[in-house]
């Protein structure tokens, strides 16, 4: 089981609980995801940090200074 965060701008849009889809995109050097219908978007992971799971479960939700955080639990595959 492992944990990732994304980066969401505005709140309201998820529920914890909540199972979304997880999509891959793959940049020059590197993956990042992208949470649900583009709800929320996850930072840049290296080949070695790179997940195969294509949905997760929404397990928190929380609002920092410099935005809103979603943290999903998801199955390695």
């Amino acid at each position: 089981m492992g944990q990732m965060e994304f980066k969401m701008e505005r709140t309201g849009l998820l529920n914890i609980g909540d199972v979304l889809s997880i999509t891959e995109y793959e940049l020059p050097n590197s993956y990042y995801y992208v949470l649900g219908r583009s709800f929320a978007m996850s930072a840049n992971y290296t080949t070695l940090e790179r997940i195969k799971a294509k949905e997760g479960k929404v397990v928190d939700v929380k609002e920092t200074p410099k935005g809103f955080y979603v943290t999903v639990e998801y199955q390695d595959s």
